[in-house]
Order: structure tokens, then sequence, then C-alpha cells
């Protein structure tokens, strides 16, 4: 039996985006960071390809995340504010736990994490660390809900010119707080403009999606070109036709029938792959990166045309056995908030909790160091980005 469209291209979607974020922590906190010595720029190259998709990653998430929470947005309070708020509170709580404790095997694993008290009480609190999208996911509904009686107007104006402060460099932005701002717009715009995001999707023909992803590549590269990152404007701009060109070109791969299961699978499982793979990543980077920076030419030649794919695709693996075996475990609680249960109602480690409703890139859309993209190192000596 054929699943409803929705399943279709929006699990597609988030299915693509949660593999493109694992692929863009793989390359820049493991890949990057590993003594490459090639004669040919390989680990440029994939610097590159992981920076050109910087837009359009977490913007298509959070169109999608806004989307799937227009119904509840109009629901009381009362029946929304477990699932909605504090569910997603509970979850970066305690994973920020597990990711304290494992990163803390890897104090050279280039990612936020605390090394204090007072960095625990701020990563919980104003300076979410890699599990922000949790956050993200909380406050974002928190806003959309209070504001549903505004103009939509009202509400967007004031998110489009956030999100361009933000992008901008204009606003302190430490951690992961400049990833709340500059996100805010395109939740906002799947909640307020669903009709329109579905009637896009099914109007997208091929000659749309080819024509939104040469404007796409196109703005990119042209950005890259003269520097303008970080102009007053760009990001949410380039952004916005980025989502276009994502909604469209998950339409179309949700019609090849052999890539249509595996990815609605992931789009179905997001969140344990986004809140395991991190620590995951974290200990394969203890464990290799040396060896790698240390092998021959020949070795290293063999992982670095192929290492990011093969490195997120066992992280993803990893992650789905790992979840599985914890539900089994009875440890569901891990990926939802804890309730209490009747012997008649079912363990809510089924579907329900599987799915993140719609995960990390750099809080600003920074270009890549070009000396170091060269050399092979994703940034320049003793610089540790923001998650």
């Amino acid at each position: 039996m054929t699943r409803p469209q929705r399943s279709d291209w929006i699990d597609v979607a988030k299915g693509v985006c949660i593999v493109l974020v694992v692929l863009w922590h793989v390359i820049m906190k493991h890949y990057l960071q590993i003594g490459w010595s090639l004669p040919v720029p390989l680990p440029g190259l994939w610097g590159g390809f992981g920076e050109i998709l910087l837009p359009l990653r977490m913007p298509v998430f959070f169109t999608i995340s806004g989307m799937l929470a227009a119904n509840a947005a109009q629901r009381p309070w009362r029946a929304v504010v477990r699932s909605r708020v504090a569910k997603f509170f509970y979850l970066y709580a305690l994973w920020f736990t597990v990711h304290t404790a494992v990163l803390a095997l890897a104090p050279d694993f280039d990612t936020l994490a605390a090394g204090g008290v007072l960095d625990v009480v701020e990563q919980l609190t104003i300076t979410p660390t890699n599990l922000w999208y949790l956050i993200a996911l909380a406050v974002y509904f928190v806003v959309a809900k209070s504001t549903r009686s505004l103009p939509t107007v009202a509400v967007l104006a004031p998110a489009l010119l956030l999100s361009a402060i933000a992008s901008a460099g204009l606003l302190a932005a430490p951690g992961n707080r400049g990833q709340l701002y500059q996100n805010l717009l395109f939740f906002l715009i799947g909640l307020r403009f669903k009709p329109w995001v579905e009637r896009w999707a099914r109007t997208a023909t091929l000659r749309l999606f080819l024509t939104a992803a040469a404007a796409y590549l196109v703005a990119t590269l042209a950005i890259e070109a003269i520097g303008a990152q970080r102009w007053f404007g760009v990001w949410p701009v380039v952004s916005l036709i980025a989502v276009l060109a994502g909604i469209a070109g998950a339409v179309r791969l949700a019609r090849v029938r052999r890539l249509r299961g595996p990815l609605t699978a992931l789009g179905r499982n997001t969140l344990p792959i986004y809140v395991m793979h991190m620590p995951l990543l974290a200990l394969m980077d203890l464990a290799l990166r040396d060896p790698l920076s240390r092998a021959g030419p020949a070795v290293q030649l063999a992982f670095a045309a192929g290492w990011p794919v093969a490195a997120a695709a066992l992280l993803i693996t990893v992650c789905l056995t790992l979840h599985r075996f914890l539900l089994a475990a009875r440890c569901d609680w891990l990926f939802d908030l804890p309730r209490r249960r009747t012997p008649q109602q079912p363990s809510v480690g089924d579907q329900q909790t599987r799915e993140l409703p719609i995960v990390e890139q750099p809080t600003m859309w920074t270009p890549i160091n070009r000396t170091a993209r060269i050399n092979g190192r994703g940034n320049p000596p003793n610089h540790r980005p923001k998650d």
C-alpha cells in the first residue's frame, strides 16, 4: 500500500538532512583534523563540499519542523506543553550529561564541551552545545504558539531581521546561540506557510528543482568568491533558495523507489542519530586521528577519498543499532519524557519517540580557512569552532 505523500517527501527530506548533518560533523570535527600529507587536495574538496551545503541543512530541517508543529500550535497549552516543550528540554539535559561525560575522554575533540561547573551551568541555560537543536524545538514552539494570534508579517519580519543580524555577526552569539537566532525564521515559515510549502512540493517538477538547485549553487559559489558570507541579509536569502531546492529535491528522491525506503526509514529515526552520533564520533576521532596522521601516503590516499562517507555511514548504523538495543532493554526514557504506563499501554519506544520533528553547523556561515583547507586542516591552530 502506498503511504501518504507527507511521509514520502518529508521523511525523505529529513533522512537526507540527518545524513548531511552527520557527514558535516565527520568532515569538520574529524576528517579535517587529521594531518594529511597528500599530493592532491582531497581534504580541501571535502571541506568545500560541506561548506556549500551550510545554508541548506538546518533551514530545510526547521522548515519541516515548523510544518509538523502547525497543528499542535493551535491546541491548548496543556495539550502540547509536555510533547512540544518539556520533552525536548528533558532530552537536552539528559543527553548533555551523556555528551559531557564522553567528551571528557577526548579533550582534543573539536566541539563545545563543558570543562567545569560554570560551563555546565552556562551550557544548560544560555549557551547550548551541539545538542542545541533540541532547545530550539522547544523555544521555537513557545514563540510560535505565543504569537499565533499576530499577523504573519508581524512575526516573520522580526525573525528575518534577527536572522540577518545574527548571520552578519552583529550580535554576540557564543556557543550555538547564533544558530537559535538564525533559524527561527525558517521554523516560522514552515508553520505559517505550510499550505504554500505543500503546494510547492506538489508542483515541484524536475525543471523547477534544477532551476532552484542551479540558483542555489550559483549564489553560494558567488558569495564564496567575493567573501560575502557575513554581508547583511545574505544568509537568510540564500537559505530561502536552499529550502526551495531542498524540498524539490526531496520530492524527486521520494519518487525513486530504491532510495525512498532507506531515506524514509532514516527520516523516521532522526532523534537517536542526532543525540548519539557526536560522542561516538569523538571516540572514533580519539582512536583514529593519530594513526591516520602517521600513516604513509598510500594509506592516507586510500582513506582520504571516501573516509567521510564511510565514517558517516558507520556512525549512523551504530546509532540505529544502539537505539534498537536500548529500546529492547526498556531504556526508552533515553528518547522520550518518562511517563507512567499501564499494562495496556505500548512502549513509547516506537515510531513516535524515534522521530525528531525534524541537527550542527558553524554558528555563523563562515568559510573554512583557505590555507588550512589546502593543508587538509579544517581550522587554524588553536581554534575551536562553535557548534
